[in-house]
């Protein structure tokens, strides 16, 4: 994304050497896909920081200026071990090629993250928090409010605002896998987005996150109004109310966003091909 922009914006003044790593073999600092690219006095990404990300800036900056070792032979093997002053106990291979301005815009399709949708039904504190704590993840964020005046002048780049009244009208049309996170301006409304996510989730079953914030009484009245619609403990058991991670103290508008963060970050992140 950001790391992403800059790349491509230094790469069309100054060549750089792209070090991605193609494989790893037991414990490594950064998973397959993992990518950094070494100007002559800059470094954009990283592949997991410590000695071994300096050994590969390192070995970058000789074939920058034409010093491999070997011509051609465009992978290197660091084990992560005694002679790197590491004891992670793995290994990673790690690929390096020269690139420039022409190879910009192919680079833009293959560096590109897979994003995961989350759907924001809210654009109060919280919201906003949400907003700018997801704003550097992987996650494509569809922001959702009945009030349009709420939204920002500017989001981050991951965030698109929607406006629609009723709210959980935009529930019919959230892309497949979405996890959703339900904080809006109103009790009524947070109920009316929750049945509509129930309702999907009975017949498509392609919501795997349904976050309602609020409190554990706020989840038990919110329990009984569905009971009264219908809706029972199987419905009941796809919603995680209270919002985020248990434990954590502080109901700071940064701190409930940092703890909802975390709790979709444990769902897990997409693999790079």
């Amino acid at each position: 994304m950001a790391a992403m922009d800059s790349f491509t914006k230094r790469l069309q003044t100054q060549d750089a050497v792209l070090v991605t790593v193609e494989a790893t073999q037991g414990s490594a600092p950064r998973e397959r896909g993992a990518w950094m690219a070494v100007f002559d006095d800059d470094v954009i990404g990283t592949i997991g920081g410590g000695r071994v990300e300096y050994a590969a800036i390192a070995e970058a900056r000789q074939r920058l200026h034409g010093q491999a070792a070997v011509d051609g032979d465009a992978i290197q093997r660091y084990a992560l071990g005694p002679s790197l002053g590491q004891c992670c106990g793995g290994a990673v291979r790690l690929h390096f090629e020269r690139v420039g301005a022409a190879d910009a815009p192919a680079l833009e399709v293959r560096l590109a993250p897979h994003l995961l949708p989350v759907a924001l039904f809210g654009g109060g504190h919280v919201g906003r928090a949400l907003v700018h704590a997801l704003a550097p993840l992987p996650f494509a964020v569809t922001w959702i409010d009945s009030r349009d005046e709420v939204f920002p002048g500017e989001v981050p780049a991951n965030v698109h605002p929607e406006h629609s009244d009723p709210a959980e009208g935009a529930v019919a049309d959230l892309e497949p896998g979405s996890r959703v996170l339900i904080m809006s301006f109103s009790h009524a409304e947070d109920l009316a987005i929750l049945m509509a996510c129930l309702q999907r989730s009975c017949a498509a079953d392609d919501l795997p996150y349904i976050g309602l914030i609020g409190s554990k009484t706020k989840w038990a009245t919110f329990r009984h109004r569905l009971e009264q619609r219908g809706f029972g403990q199987a419905e009941f058991a796809r919603v995680t109310c209270p919002i985020g991670l248990p434990g954590i103290p502080g109901k700071e508008p940064a701190v409930i966003a940092a703890s909802v963060v975390a709790q979709l970050l444990q769902l897990g992140l997409p693999a790079r091909p």
